[in-house]
């Protein structure tokens, strides 16, 4: 006879930011819970990424129990945007933080053990819903599944979801380049729109540096050689004692988000939740994953949990729904080479802007008034001219 397999009230699949985020949700709504954590890889481990955590990400971390999580790392509080010999520099409003994944997520995993969650060595590949319980490779059953595995997550192609628009990164670390000390640094593409070349600051002599695009139907992705050559072209000098190169798939947010109902979850990037303008992901993925978790345990304490799905589509609606259109709209406006430089301008010139459009790129901001102003105003003031450095074709 075949051996029943082991039941959890949760299961989620990915242990990573969202993963953990849905966990610390869940269990802070229902300490006694049975969470399982189930991720194919051992922590810590290093994952592909910007590195950057925004404010508002330990402020979400907080409402969960969750603090002192950077407390040993070097806040960046000055933020520098480019393009073809334009910038804008000014100080965030709240500092960031850049902190290497193979740190941030084994100390969120930790949280989540902490809270009682139990972390299990296991990669799903089959996932088939019954009456009562989910049952993954027919090894783990749960009553709710929170699907928080990436890019190409397996409870997304086993929901039968298209994936929408996506971007392609290349990540590396090298030494901090002179007059990029203590900053955030993201440097507009110049021939393929949308696209950036960044650099942020670790705070200990490295800094995290990439170049990413977006991918087009019917033209080739772009090879590893290309994408350095781009980011060498717009951050000359970057990829000089580069290590720990690695690339990876941004799955890309738009206006019309529908999180599917019943048992089974999507959070993060297995949502398809990173932010179009910038790349920003890690905010999405703790929101969302919050709010599955917290989801999650009221349908089950309900003993409903087959409306998991409908009241996490209503809590992440009213968090995410008004900034994922004004982001969808703010990414097709930043394919004209105008826009993006009518908004350095904006942002060189007013305070104010330049936080609006922070928030926009790495939180949950909205296209403001003030905002629209100063792209109002910049568009109309006359534009003096200037060399523009170009990418190798």
């Amino acid at each position: 006879m075949a051996q029943a397999p082991d039941h959890w009230d949760l299961a989620v699949v990915g242990a990573g930011p969202a993963g953990a985020a849905t966990a610390l949700g869940a269990l802070h709504t229902a300490p006694g819970l049975r969470v399982a954590l189930l991720d194919r890889t051992d922590f810590p481990r290093d994952k592909a990424c910007g590195d950057g955590v925004a404010p508002h990400v330990l402020d979400l971390l907080a409402e969960v129990g969750v603090t002192g999580l950077v407390d040993d790392r070097h806040p960046v509080d000055r933020l520098r945007l480019g393009r073809g010999g334009l910038a804008a520099e000014r100080r965030m409003a709240r500092p960031a933080w850049v902190v290497p994944r193979r740190i941030l997520d084994a100390r969120l995993v930790d949280a989540a053990i902490a809270a009682g969650a139990r972390l299990l060595r296991h990669r799903v590949r089959e996932l088939r819903q019954h009456t009562e319980a989910v049952i993954l490779d027919g090894e783990v059953s749960a009553a709710v599944v929170v699907g928080a595995d990436g890019a190409h997550s397996a409870v997304r192609r086993a929901l039968g979801l298209p994936r929408g628009a996506v971007a392609l990164a290349l990540r590396g670390y090298t030494p901090v380049a002179p007059g990029r000390s203590g900053a955030q640094v993201i440097e507009f593409g110049t021939r393929h729109q949308p696209s950036y070349a960044w650099s942020f600051d670790r705070g200990d002599g490295l800094a995290n540096v990439g170049y990413g695009e977006l991918l087009h139907e019917g033209r080739p992705a772009p090879t590893r050689a290309q994408l350095l050559q781009h980011l060498d072209a717009l951050l000359p000098g970057t990829t000089e004692g580069g290590r720990d190169w690695a690339g990876h798939h941004l799955p890309l947010s738009t206006a019309r988000w529908r999180p599917p109902a019943g048992r089974v979850l999507l959070v993060g990037d297995a949502a398809g939740l990173v932010n179009p303008l910038t790349g920003e992901g890690i905010h999405h993925a703790v929101a969302t994953g919050i709010a599955a978790g917290r989801a999650a345990a009221a349908a089950l304490r309900a003993a409903r949990p087959e409306q998991a799905g409908e009241r996490y589509a209503r809590a992440a609606r009213r968090i995410l729904l008004p900034h994922l259109r004004h982001t969808a709209l703010a990414a097709r406006l930043a394919r004209s080479t105008r826009v993006i430089e009518a908004g350095l301008r904006a942002s060189a010139a007013d305070q104010r802007v330049f936080d609006d459009f922070v928030e926009l790129g790495l939180a949950r901001g909205r296209l403001t008034p003030t905002a629209a102003l100063g792209l109002g105003r910049a568009f109309l003031a006359p534009v003096r001219p200037t060399g523009r450095p170009q990418e190798p074709a």
